[in-house]
């Protein structure tokens, strides 16, 4: 897979986190990765240990995100939105493999396919205000 697929798979699985939580999550989990049927192993591993990894980080991640989003904590975001923002925070301040403009540009891109109408142009500003 490429790197542009890994991120889009592991934004859908922290929107997954959204709606369920612990054994329940997991099983979704599980579910979703099981479809993946074109997937490396090595590709499934790195899905889960990123993944866990943002997880382990949300009360950070989450602060660093209610710091610079004037008006809209991350109780008010969009569900979609809000996982599109953890990922990029993630990789902007806890992924030394990723450059920080990567991170915002593949953050907007993905705004594009699952946010709505404005949300490229809010995800590029809360983000922007990060870098």
């Amino acid at each position: 897979m490429t790197r542009r697929e890994l991120r889009e798979h592991i934004f859908r699985l922290l929107f997954l986190a959204e709606f369920y939580e612990g054994q329940e999550l997991h099983e979704q989990t599980e579910l979703y990765l099981d479809k993946l049927k074109t997937a490396q192993e090595k590709d499934l591993v790195y899905l889960r240990e990123k993944t866990d990894r943002i997880e382990e980080r949300l009360k950070d991640i989450d602060a660093l995100l209610d710091g610079v989003s004037k008006g809209w904590s991350t109780g008010r975001m969009g569900k979609a939105d809000l996982s599109i923002l953890r990922l990029a925070v993630y990789e902007m301040k806890y992924d030394d493999d990723i450059p920080t403009g990567v991170a915002i540009n593949e953050a907007v891109e993905l705004a594009k396919l699952y946010g709505g109408e404005d949300s490229a142009s809010f995800i590029n500003g809360v983000l922007g205000k990060l870098a």
